[in-house]
């Protein structure tokens, strides 16, 4: 059972590492340029500051009813009473995020089909090839799955796919078409100059493609 429209996974940014006023300026700006969902990542900070910067964007996301996805920290998810969790293939399993959060929304990052499989066969609302192009906002990224990668994992499962990785205003009509139901970006957002004219050319992309797609 899915606990997330296809619709709030069309555009998904991915922040982290910012100061607070940096990270509220730019989130703000890609809620008025259009992204549907906005997962935090955070590496180097505190779990209290987690915490603490997971609530303040709960709030501000509120009233767009866009979905607060914490990157990898079941704890963070929980005390920030977040919308879910996306997981690695390193993190924590699927089901003991589903024992403390049964309705939270899970996402899961694969990178071969056999993870793909694998993660099919687990209680999650999307699934994220990763990474899709090569990426330089995320080190330990493994080889990526270009086009191809990408159109065999959707001619493998009907599941949601969420692409990650060197995605931007160039290639995202290509995603799309290669078979992603949404595509999550770091750069292409949080690296413009405007962050709102940046997440509205990419919520441009998505709305036609999701107009050219069969029902």
């Amino acid at each position: 059972m899915n606990r997330v429209a296809l619709g709030a996974l069309r555009l998904y940014l991915v922040v982290g590492g910012l100061d607070e006023p940096r990270l509220l300026h730019l989130v703000r700006e890609a809620l008025r340029g259009g992204i549907t969902c906005l997962q935090l990542r955070e590496k180097s900070i505190s779990t209290r500051a987690f915490v603490a910067r997971a609530r303040l964007l709960r709030d501000v996301l509120h009233g767009h009813r866009v979905p607060l996805i914490i990157n990898d920290r079941l704890d963070v998810a929980l005390a920030s009473a977040a919308d879910g969790v996306h997981l690695g293939q390193d993190d924590l399993g699927v089901d003991v995020v589903r024992r403390y959060m049964p309705r939270a929304i899970v996402g899961l990052s694969v990178g071969s089909l056999p993870e793909l499989d694998a993660g099919v066969a687990q209680d999650v609302d999307y699934l994220s090839p990763s990474p899709l192009f090569a990426t330089r906002s995320k080190p330990d990224a493994g080889h990526p799955l270009g086009l191809e990668g990408l159109r065999a994992m959707r001619a493998r499962c009907s599941s949601p796919l969420v692409a990650i990785g060197g995605i931007d205003r160039g290639n995202a009509g290509s995603v799309f078409a290669a078979g992603a139901d949404g595509i999550a970006v770091v750069s292409a957002i949080a690296g413009a100059a405007d962050p709102a004219a940046a997440s509205a050319e990419l919520a441009a992309v998505a709305r036609s493609a999701r107009a050219g797609r069969p029902t």
